[in-house]
Formats: C-alpha cells, structure tokens, sequence
C-alpha cells in the first residue's frame, strides 16, 4: 500500500526531480507533486511524495527530517487527509 509523505519548507527554486532523487534513494517513488499558486505558477514551498513500500516511506521520513535540501531544512511527514472546505 503507498504512503504520502508531506514535504515542507522547501526552497522555491526545489524542482520535483530533486525530491525524486532524493526520496529515491529510500526505495520507489510512485509520484511527486510540488504544490504551486495557481496564478503564478511559483512553488508554495511545499509539496507530496507518494512512495510505494510503507517501510520506505517511514525511513525517508525518519532519514529526511530537519535535513538540508537547497539550502532549506526540510520538515518531512506522513501526510493527513486534507479537510474539505465549502465553496462559498
């Protein structure tokens, strides 16, 4: 089963590939997604990795948290359930 990892305080200027490499080297990346501003197109400075083995996932989070990546250290965890706004 995947697990979603959070990955926050990134450096706007991280690229998803660099979390791919990173996160890769803990065991299969099904897919990462750094969030952007919808008008701007520029990175919010955080992001998801979804990664294939739940052990994986618990040792990159373990590994990676409070760690440096471009110059930003980074807060690793495992991602919650985002709660549902109403549209107004």
């Amino acid at each position: 089963m995947a697990k979603k990892i959070y990955v926050g305080n990134l450096n706007y200027s991280t690229r998803e590939e660099s979390l791919q490499d990173l996160f890769g080297q803990y065991g299969q990346v099904n897919s990462v997604n750094i969030i952007t501003d919808r008008y701007t197109g520029q990175s919010k400075g955080f992001g998801f990795v979804e990664m294939e083995e739940m052990d994986a996932a618990e040792a990159a989070i373990s590994a990676l948290d409070g760690t440096s990546l471009d110059g930003r250290e980074l807060r690793v965890n495992e991602a919650k359930e985002r709660e549902r706004r109403p549209r107004f």
